[in-house]
């Protein structure tokens, strides 16, 4: 009995031996046949670094507003009588546009008008018998006092009919009305607005960091919903402060337009040229990998121990200003370089590559 166990473990671990060991064996092979596997180079796209004219720019997003465009109110309370306008229509500087209700002012208007003329007359009167000796000084400075009392109730009257209109202060396009006949009204109550679209303003802010290249006349690049659409617009004001708790500086710019395609309140995108810079590195943005450790490019050279073979090698960069689809390198690269600007995600450092254009070449030698 004793004996049949101990052949029985014998076998058992003659098997469990020839097990482990053919799969050590197995894994052994396999490790050998992939590391004398060769690796396939990847095919890639590659820019030469060069200085190039570089053209700095600043981008910003402002608001379309007219040179002259005010709410225009009543300064009186009353019931709106008379709307003198059409909507949308072109008005006149002092042109007549809103009358409230004026009946009981024009009745003190001419109750003031009447009480004038008995002062007057009784100051000419008066001026006679001075110059006659009848009447004394005292009662000639009393009649002059009330001729002038009489002078200021009439413009005081005046005033208050004026009051109770709305006058268009400068030519432009009138709004719609927001108020009907019969309907009374606050005094600051709006009831239109009135734009000059000839002449249209831009209101953005930029960096504090800006402000050295800003001056009066330089020329911005406008464009709105249609980016086929630009307007050239002139900076005209820079404010002199810098806003402590946003630390940017506002600007406006002014856009002469003859066919009304900008709109006050509308929201437009800004560009900025600034003096063209020579002798920049610059690269396409698709070039350069962001990751956690920093920003960096793979660059394209022969390997150490093979000149006939060419690798990608990771190459941390110093990234700068951008512009229009290129990136600046001020430090990581040299004029000549090789850069690859695509398939960077299916690379390593010291990963084989060949380069797409002598592929391309190879194959039409081929054909």
């Amino acid at each position: 009995m004793i004996k049949r166990f101990i052949i029985a473990g014998i076998l058992l671990a003659l098997v469990g031996g020839g097990l482990i060991g053919f799969n050590l064996f197995r894994d052994r092979m396999i490790t050998q046949i992939f590391a004398n596997l060769p690796v396939q180079p990847l095919v890639v796209e590659t820019a030469e670094v060069a200085p190039r004219t570089w053209q700095p720019v600043l981008n910003a997003i402002g608001t379309v507003n007219a040179i002259q465009g005010v709410d225009l109110t009543v300064e009186a309370a009353g019931i709106l009588r008379e709307v003198l306008f059409e909507p949308n229509s072109q008005v006149e500087e002092g042109q007549l546009l809103i009358r409230l209700d004026d009946v009981v002012q024009r009745a003190d208007l001419e109750a003031a008008r009447t009480q004038l003329e008995l002062e007057r007359t009784n100051l000419v009167r008066q001026q006679e018998l001075q110059s006659r000796g009848v009447a004394t000084s005292a009662t000639l400075e009393a009649t002059q006092a009330a001729f002038r009392a009489a002078e200021a109730q009439v413009a005081r009257a005046e005033a208050v009919i004026e009051q109770r209109q709305v006058i268009a202060p400068f030519a432009g396009t009138i709004g719609l009305p927001r108020g009907d006949l019969g309907q009374y009204v606050q005094p600051g109550t709006i009831i239109a607005t009135l734009q000059n679209l000839d002449t249209m303003r831009v209101d953005f802010s930029l960096p504090e960091q800006s402000l050295p290249d800003l001056f009066i006349g330089q020329t911005l690049h406008l464009t709105g919903d249609d980016p086929s659409r630009v307007f050239e617009a002139q900076i005209s004001g820079i404010d002199p402060r810098v806003d402590p708790s946003s630390r940017l500086v506002a600007v406006r710019g002014t856009v002469d337009q003859a066919d009304g395609a900008l709109t006050p309140g509308q929201f437009i995108r800004l560009r900025l040229d600034l003096p063209q810079e020579e002798g920049v590195i610059a690269l396409p943005q698709t070039a350069v990998v962001s990751s956690l450790y920093g920003d960096f490019v793979y660059v394209v050279g022969p390997r150490e121990d093979d000149a006939d073979t060419l690798e990608a090698r990771q190459v941390f960069i110093t990234p700068g200003r951008r512009s229009e689809g290129m990136i600046e390198v001020s430090d990581g690269l040299a004029a000549g370089d090789l850069v690859v600007t695509t398939g960077q995600n299916r690379l390593s450092n010291g990963a084989p590559v060949t380069l797409a254009e002598a592929t391309a070449a190879s194959a039409e030698v081929t054909q």
